[in-house]
Order: C-alpha cells, then structure tokens, then sequence
C-alpha cells in the first residue's frame, strides 16, 4: 500500500537527481551555441506532443529528462547562446543558478522580517553594495531617507514609483477622488511600454500619459517637456510624474537626467528613471556618465538580470524617500502584526512591492557578486562594449549598411540602405537561419535592425561570424532580386 512518505523524493533521491540535472544543464551550457537560436516549430507544436492527461502515478527522471531534450528543447528559443542578439540580453550564470537553487531549497517566504530576518536584511545589505558599485546617489541608501528593493522587473519598479508618486500628489488634498481624474504622466516617446501600461493600473488612465518628442539621438527633449507640463497645468490638468529613460529600449538613447530633474524640481513632479539595462553599465567609472543628475530623481531602477549575470528575475529598485512608497503600499492585517514590525526597527518587504508574498531573490545576487567580484563584473560590461563598438566600426565601414542611432554602449542600431523591405527581409531569413537572431525598432520612421551584445558567452569571433552571416544574406537578397 503506497503511503505519504512513499510519495516524496527523500534527501538521498534528491541528492542523486539534483546530480542528473546539474549534469544536464552544464551539458546545455556546453552545447547551447550549436542549437539554431529562434525556436523552430510553428504554433501547437510541443502541446501537440504532450499527453493530454496528466500521470495518474509518478514517473522517473529519467523520462523527464528525456521529455526536456525530446519535446521542449526542440521550443527553445536559447537566450543563452552567443548567437543571441536580440531585445536584451537576459543573462544566466552558473552562480546566479547555484543561488537560486538554494532560494528554493531553503523555500522562504519573505513578505516581512519575521518570516526570514536573512532574506530581508541581506537584500538591504546588497542594495546598499550596488548604491557603492554604480555610484548612485546616497539618498537610496537606508540608512538615509530612502532604500532599496528587489522586484522583479523594471515594469513593476515603474508601477511602484507611480503608485508613490500619486500618493505624494493626493495626500492631504479636500478632493482626492477629483484630483487623481486630473493627473497627467509624461515620458518619452521611446520610452517602455510598461509606462503606459502602469498608467492603467494606476488609475491614471493611458489617455493622461504625453507622449514627449525626442531629439535627433532619440532622446527626450526637455524643452518639449517643459512645454506639456505647462499647457496640461493650464488645460486644469495636475502634472505629477515623469519617467526619464537611460538607455531606451529601441536605440539605448539616453534621456537628459540633470535639466529633465531640474525642471521635474521646479514643478513639483515625481522623477523616476529608468535604467533597466544600461545601468549595469555604471559597474565601470568610465560609463558613469549616465547617470550625471541622477541625485535629483525620486526614484531609480535597473535589472541584474539583463546584464549583470544575475538569473531573471531581479529589478533593484530605489527610492529616495521611502515614506511615500509605504503610505501608498501598507496595509497591516492583524494576522501580519509582529513584534519586530510594530517597534518600527525593522523593514517588511511586503510593503515595498505589489504583492504580499516574494522570493529570496538576493541570493542569487549575491552568488554572483560573490563570484564575479567587481573586477570580474567590470571585465564583462567592458568586452560586450567594446565588441559592439567594433561592430559599429564595420557597418560604417560598408557602403550598403550605415548605423540608424548613436551606440553608447552594447545596443547597435543599423539598416541595409535599400530601405524597410530590404532589411524586413534580411532579419527575417537570418533568424531563420538558426545562426543568429536579431530584433527590429522603428526609429525616425525607419525599420532598423538591432544588435544587442550581451550573453556570457559571446566572444569577438561570435559577432565577427554575425556580421559575415548579415552580409553573405545582404548579397544573397542583392542577387535575388
């Protein structure tokens, strides 16, 4: 007769197959670059070659394993392989994995202190290292007014620093419910689309995010913002929250952080800038120019897990007065009342971020800062850089190609000469080539390719067998014609 004990893995079983899945994925790391990089199968494909039942008894590893190479990596789009190009790298590393795996081992539930003083107070600790390690203004440290978190993505730190900035524009106000009709958002118009989506959970409403015109880097014009602010002020509107982009998603452009701050100061508006990839980029003192005027913004965020090696997901997320953000997240239901809570000595996450409930994230983060080390982080940053800027240098340097935006750091923009059609159908034939794959943006009406450099793996004869491939498929569409 089966029994409860009979259904659990012991100790002893998870020992021999945490084994044969740490072997499998080291034998994934090893062999990821030879698999074809997009997905091959069209849609249904693997649900197609799934039971349609679940087991009625448990079944081995060994037929999961078989299933995982089998079915599922067959739908694999491989974000790790050096070949991946596009949107933004999401990095993973055997570190990051390693710290994971005790996140779930220990399973800690750390929506406030006494669920887990370790998961609360190492995250503070490192949010204050990565204050050191980017350089960013000691306002987000704990010790001073504001402090950090993690969450898990920059659309939940934009969702968060709204939340905040509209409790700092109603607090106090006779006609709250009024005022918040009024509220107007402004962030530029290569800014994320999680912007105009957090609008909508905020209650703001899409139709009171402005849409602010760029400049010809593709970055935000602070005069063309100074002007909406003013004409929604005198249309009866209440401006109350602007998010500057440093390192925009299409093209990496880089808002003006120090004239947008000063004029968010001199109308009383909530600064959030967002970082989501570039800021990893401020590991190293010669890239820290991006950041220049970020001490006047009210909040800041960048993800680990696009550059920093760190396994998504992990958004740091700063405020420099954390009064706000709490008012406009806690909430103490009796069950949720501790003594440690209540003497005001201690920091509950849960009131920090939308959901109650959160991982241990910072050990994975910590794992990797661990590592790495600074020097060993710096070193990674630095090779994606100076492999895009060669890069740059080769488009430049052929007449049928030329670069659609500045390239300040991993991101380049480019575009074969012969117009969208053209380039439509290069992207389209590389990616489905397996040998690499690229993304697209539209800038200044245009489509243009992207290549993002930024997978652990990626090494210089990476991007040079990627440019080969870009113009062995141009000539091939020349010939074709």
């Amino acid at each position: 007769m089966t029994t409860i004990s009979d259904v659990h893995m012991t100790p002893d079983e998870f020992r021999r197959a945490g084994h044969a899945v740490v072997d499998w994925i080291a034998r994934y790391m090893e062999q990821v670059e030879d698999y074809p990089v997009l997905a091959q199968v069209e849609p249904g494909a693997i649900r197609a070659r799934l039971p349609e039942a679940a087991p009625e008894r448990g079944e081995p590893l060994e037929a999961v394993l078989r299933d995982l190479d089998e079915v599922i990596l067959p739908g694999v789009t491989h974000w790790q392989s050096p070949n991946f190009y596009a949107y933004f790298p999401a990095n993973a590393s055997g570190p990051a994995m390693l710290g994971d795996l005790v996140s779930s081992g220990l399973g800690v539930q750390g929506m406030s202190w006494a669920t887990s003083p370790a998961c609360t107070e190492l995250e503070t600790h490192l949010l204050d290292w990565l204050v050191d390690l980017l350089a960013l203004p000691e306002s987000f440290r704990y010790t001073r007014a504001g402090g950090g978190v993690i969450q898990d993505t920059a659309s939940s730190a934009s969702l968060c620093a709204l939340l905040a900035a509209r409790e700092r524009a109603t607090v106090g106000r006779a006609n709250v419910e009024g005022v918040t009709r009024t509220l107007t958002a402004y962030v530029s118009n290569q800014g994320h689309s999680s912007v105009m989506k957090g609008a909508g959970i905020a209650g703001i409403g899409r139709d009171h995010l402005r849409l602010i015109d760029v400049d010809d880097a593709h970055a935000m014009r602070p005069d063309a913002l100074e002007r909406a602010i003013v004409a929604d002020r005198e249309a009866g509107h209440t401006p109350f929250f602007v998010t500057a982009t440093v390192g925009t998603t299409p093209s990496t452009a880089m808002d003006p952080l120090r004239p947008i701050g000063e004029i968010c100061r001199r109308h009383g508006l909530w600064l959030h800038v967002d970082a989501a990839l570039a800021g990893t980029a401020a590991l190293c003192p010669e890239f820290r120019w991006i950041h220049e005027g970020l001490e006047l913004a009210d909040s800041y965020c960048f993800n680990p897990h696009k550059w920093m090696l760190t396994n998504f997901d992990c958004d740091a997320f700063y405020v420099a007065d954390r009064a706000a953000l709490l008012d406009a997240l806690s909430i103490l239901p009796e069950y949720l009342r501790t003594k440690a809570s209540e003497s005001g000595a201690v920091i509950d996450y849960r009131d920090w971020h939308v959901p109650l409930g959160r991982r241990f994230r910072a050990l994975k983060l910590w794992f990797v800062i661990r590592h790495y080390g600074v020097a060993g982080l710096q070193l990674h940053v630095r090779e994606h850089v100076k492999l895009a800027q060669e890069f740059a240098a080769w488009v430049e340097a052929d007449a049928r190609f030329a670069l659609a935006a500045p390239v300040p750091l991993n991101l380049v923009c480019f575009r074969h000469v012969g117009g969208d059609e053209v380039n439509q159908r290069l992207m389209d034939e590389l990616n489905a080539s397996g040998d690499l794959y690229l993304s697209h943006a539209r800038l200044d009406d245009r489509l243009v390719l992207r290549l993002a450099i930024g997978a652990p793996g990626t090494r210089r004869r990476h991007v040079e067998r990627a440019w080969q491939r870009i113009r062995e498929t141009a000539e091939a569409i020349a010939g074709g014609a």
